[in-house]
């Protein structure tokens, strides 16, 4: 057998990234967003609640009731105004739900 002198030829290296991406794209699957943590759906509601006044009933944990205007929120609790009685801050764990009167 006889040996033949090949010369090796080399791709330049842009030409080498460029196909390495071209092969990445198709076959890489574009991955699901992950959710966002806070959709703010809920400070949304406070904010509509508290410019419109609206009078709501809060059902406490231990079935207590307690009805009065969201003056302000937070991360952790909420201000309740209320008619002929003391102003509450009610801590949101707390609640076991809420809904306008």
């Amino acid at each position: 057998m006889e040996t033949t002198n090949r010369k090796l030829i080399r791709p330049s290296l842009n030409e080498a990234k460029e196909q390495m991406a071209t092969r990445k794209a198709p076959t890489s699957n574009p991955k699901k967003a992950v959710p966002p943590d806070q959709t703010n759906a809920e400070n949304y509601y406070y904010v509509k609640q508290m410019q419109t006044k609206t009078p709501m009933v809060i059902v406490l944990q231990d079935g207590e009731t307690l009805t009065g205007v969201i003056e302000w929120y937070d991360k952790r609790c909420l201000k309740v105004n209320r008619e002929g009685a003391p102003n509450l801050l009610i801590f949101k764990p707390c609640i076991k739900y809420m809904y306008k009167a």
